[in-house]
């Protein structure tokens, strides 16, 4: 894995930060200021977590008034859990990204794979990607198997398709 790799530095930062992801190197560094600076005006009270106080005061302060509660809670609940400055950054992002999180596009594979096998035969995956909705072209097509070349049997691993579409780079084995 890649933080096994990383320098002590930047292990500290991440555990400081309260995450072991690389969610970090999504963006420039100034890019993460901007956010940063985004998240401090958010977190009115400045305990380091987003909380549902804090989005209606942030909203108040804008203008808008009578946010309804169930409506801040889902805001909140957006997050797998409290809303620190590294979990703002990696929902920004996923939304940025424009990739659904990996379990996701997992399980939409696993449709295609009913008996979970975790890799579909190329020209299955080639006929659908070639035909149905934002249809690929030849050169797409192309580049897809030039990065994710299908196994001598002819299947494809949509596991570390899926890896590479939510993390941009190959898992090590």
């Amino acid at each position: 894995m890649c933080i096994l790799q990383a320098p002590k530095k930047a292990k500290r930062r991440q555990a400081a930060e309260g995450g072991s992801s690389n969610v970090f190197s999504m963006f420039e560094q100034s890019q993460i200021q901007e956010y940063k600076e985004a998240f401090t005006i958010i977190d009115q009270n400045r305990d380091g977590i987003i909380s549902k106080d804090d989005l209606r005061d942030v909203l108040a302060s804008m203008g808008q008034l009578n946010v309804k509660n169930e409506e801040l809670e889902a805001m909140v609940k957006e997050a797998s859990g409290p809303i620190n400055f590294t979990v703002f950054l990696t929902m920004f992002g996923e939304k940025l990204k424009g990739a659904d999180p990996e379990d996701v596009i997992v399980s939409a594979f696993k449709v295609l794979d009913p008996e979970g096998t975790g890799s579909i035969k190329k020209e299955f995956l080639e006929e659908l990607l070639t035909t149905q909705c934002d249809r690929f072209s030849a050169e797409e097509m192309k580049n897809l198997w030039a990065a994710f070349p299908p196994d001598v049997a002819g299947n494809v691993d949509y596991k570390n398709i899926c890896y590479v579409i939510t993390h941009g780079e190959e898992k090590e084995e």
